[in-house]
């Protein structure tokens, strides 16, 4: 049996990309033509992974290489230098996301982390997808919904997404401990699409540019950056108020793309 996730359709539409009252890498925001496609309607799971990999013996990178993993700091910290709370693990794996500890049954339905770029391109390739452009997350993600004034909170304070409350990287102040959370734990957007903000950063298939326009350079956010990077979107259960506030549509991020960390996973695009 396979368990890739059902897959919903995305019409297709003029969307604005980008947006010019955050951060630089966002800017400048424009208007694009997008063709209709199909996404998957949640992250990919331990679960879903766990099938590929048992069904091809794939070895992901970390499994050879370890993966980065967040180390909550013990105090205020220089929010300039993320080095001061990632960690290289070396033990670290999709079945391994914080280095220490297998994954167990409980954590099928959490979505896989740990992966390179790579190991998300094979994984949707097996599955007969692909992973979607920038452009077409962030339309897919950006519904015309506007998001509250309050967010990440609802105005009765309620959560709206698994992202971190409090400051970071040393006080969180939510009862469960950073990490994932099964997919479809908050409300789908209106496009019926779950966890398109928080949780994981998301692969897309783009090359990172430093701007729309490749222009100026970013500012810093989650992990050191390289030339050989791709664009991730989304956010993550890391991101904070007080720094890389990146859960909204247009927000994105640099990651090296062989460089796995426990808060990035993907999910799947088709295309019509």
């Amino acid at each position: 049996m396979t368990l890739t996730a059902p897959e919903l359709w995305v019409p297709s539409g003029l969307a604005t990309i980008g947006d010019d009252h955050h951060y630089p890498e966002e800017r400048p925001s424009r208007t694009v033509h997008v063709d209709g496609f199909f996404i998957d309607q949640h992250p990919v799971t331990n679960a879903q992974f766990a099938e590929f990999v048992a069904a091809t013996g794939y070895i992901t990178d970390a499994d050879q290489h370890g993966g980065n993993v967040f180390v909550p700091a013990g105090g205020p910290v220089d929010l300039s230098q993320p080095a001061l709370w990632w960690r290289h693990e070396p033990g670290a794996s999709w079945r391994r996301p914080h280095g220490a500890g297998v994954i167990t049954a409980e954590h099928h339905d959490h979505p896989v982390v740990q992966v390179s770029q790579r190991d998300a391109i094979a994984y949707s390739h097996w599955a007969g997808r692909r992973l979607p452009t920038e452009v077409e997350w962030e339309w897919a993600a950006n519904d015309g919904t506007q998001l509250p004034h309050s967010w990440p909170l609802a105005a009765d304070g309620m959560l709206l997404a698994n992202v971190w409350l409090g400051e970071f990287p040393w006080k969180h102040i939510r009862r469960a401990q950073p990490s994932t959370m099964p997919v479809g734990s908050f409300a789908a957007n209106s496009r019926g699409l779950f966890d398109m903000l928080g949780n994981v950063w998301e692969w897309t298939s783009d090359t990172w540019v430093e701007r729309h326009d490749a222009t100026p350079p970013a500012s810093p956010c989650c992990s050191a950056t390289s030339t050989d990077s791709a664009t991730t979107k989304g956010g993550s259960f890391l991101c904070a108020a007080n720094y890389c506030a990146r859960y909204r549509p247009a927000a994105r991020h640099a990651q090296p793309q062989s460089e796995p960390a426990c808060h990035t996973g993907f999910r799947c695009a088709r295309s019509a």
